[in-house]
């Protein structure tokens, strides 16, 4: 994106990626349909960025999910949204997007050079790419680094960059795991029983530092260590936080989001006769498999003969988090290049030509298209900074 925004300016641009074919991340992406954004509100979707709202919000005012859906439709690629307002290309595909938009940079005349690694600069400021035969120089008048993040490090992100930013004196916040899943510690019975398993129809409940409880329905999958999956990502930011502050952080799963409690426990509270619990579990609270499981794993037994503990049970069962899964197993990163080291064009105001996008920068969201949508934001910034770099300066190769 940042090639192509600088291309149209008038720069002469290339493309260095240090693997054998551009975008491998995005086709990865595309494998799940290719989500590309979200149809939701402005006022919601930009609320998923957190703590970086008010540097993200100017970028998405510039190249929002409007304006993605529409330079994808230029592409030849019509999109439509999904029943959970997810924005996906009608053939929930990434490489006819990716071959289209290939091409028209190369029409544009952007160079694409593989299998070169940015290595930093030698001693007279020019940059140095590493190749598998040898090691030499390109002399760019500005230059766009959208390096990625640590996750996915197979597919080129393995935060190789960062010694090679703060050797220049810049300070860059600490990578950690976003949408990511987390080791609980299992018994091996429940590990063994239920490792794969889908939990679905729950709801989670987190609560703030504020002390305000926040409600995300959703489903998820047991792991081997722990749990990961789609309402697990949602709240990952503030489950990672809270390990990081105080070694453990529990969330509240409800097992039955669509009873409330008096009517579970008034059903529950049924003479179950000779029926095993298990049994009475499933016909009164509509409890098995799995959500059995859970409750076996965490529940005391003598609050199974309680109604209402039990209820209570079902309705915030406390799972005990220890630690989110390393980054490289992440979906996505957080921490990365302050954006209070850069100016409103992406440019490190300590280096400058230099500018950044992506997920190198120091932000985060969940998934549901809210990740690629500020990343081609980013991208669309860096290049028209770049640009107008160039112009001011009477330059024109990027």
């Amino acid at each position: 994106m940042a090639a192509e925004t600088a291309s149209a300016a008038g720069a002469q641009v290339d493309l260095y990626d240090a693997m054998a074919s551009v975008r491998r991340k995005f086709l990865l992406a595309g494998k799940g349909g290719l989500n590309l954004t979200h149809s939701e509100p402005s006022e919601k979707f930009l609320s998923r960025y957190g703590a970086r709202r008010a540097q993200i919000a100017p970028l998405l005012a510039s190249f929002g999910p409007d304006a993605l859906r529409t330079w994808a439709r230029r592409l030849g690629i019509e999109t439509f949204v999904g029943s959970s307002g997810r924005v996906f290309p009608t053939d929930l595909k990434a490489a006819p997007l990716l071959r289209a938009w290939l091409r028209r940079l190369r029409q544009a005349g952007v160079g694409f050079h593989m299998r070169h690694r940015w290595s930093g600069w030698d001693e007279q400021g020019t940059l140095r790419f590493a190749t598998p035969q040898e090691t030499h120089s390109v002399r760019a008048d500005a230059a766009v680094l959208a390096l990625g993040g640590g996750s996915w490090p197979k597919l080129g992100s393995d935060a190789s960059w960062v010694p090679l930013l703060t050797g220049r004196g810049l300070h860059i916040a600490p990578l950690q795991p976003a949408n990511c899943g987390f080791d609980v510690g299992w018994s091996e019975h429940f590990r063994a029983k239920f490792a794969g398993h889908p939990v679905k129809s729950v709801a989670i409940v987190v609560r703030s530092n504020t002390g305000t409880e926040s409600w995300h329905p959703g489903e998820f999958v047991i792991t081997e260590t722990g749990i990961e999956g789609g309402v697990i990502y949602a709240v990952s930011a503030y489950l990672r936080d809270e390990i990081l502050a105080k070694g453990v952080a529990t969330l509240r799963l409800d097992l039955t989001p669509d009873r409330n409690m008096p009517h579970l426990t008034h059903d529950l509270s049924r003479p179950r006769g000779k029926r095993t619990m298990a049994t009475h579990l499933q016909r009164q609270a509509h409890i098995e498999g799995v959500k059995a499981g859970l409750l076996r794993e965490v529940v005391l037994k003598e609050d199974f003969a309680n109604p209402a503990r039990l209820a209570a049970a079902i309705k915030s069962l406390p799972l005990r988090l220890v630690a989110p899964r390393p980054l490289e197993e992440a979906i996505s990163t957080a921490g990365g290049v302050p954006f209070e080291a850069l100016d409103e064009r992406l440019m490190i105001r300590t280096l400058p030509g230099i500018f950044c996008a992506g997920e190198m920068l120091d932000w985060e969201a969940p998934t549901g298209g809210y990740l690629l949508t500020a990343c081609f934001a980013t991208g669309q910034a860096a290049g028209a900074g770049a640009a107008t770099w160039l112009k001011e300066s009477g330059r024109r190769e990027a």
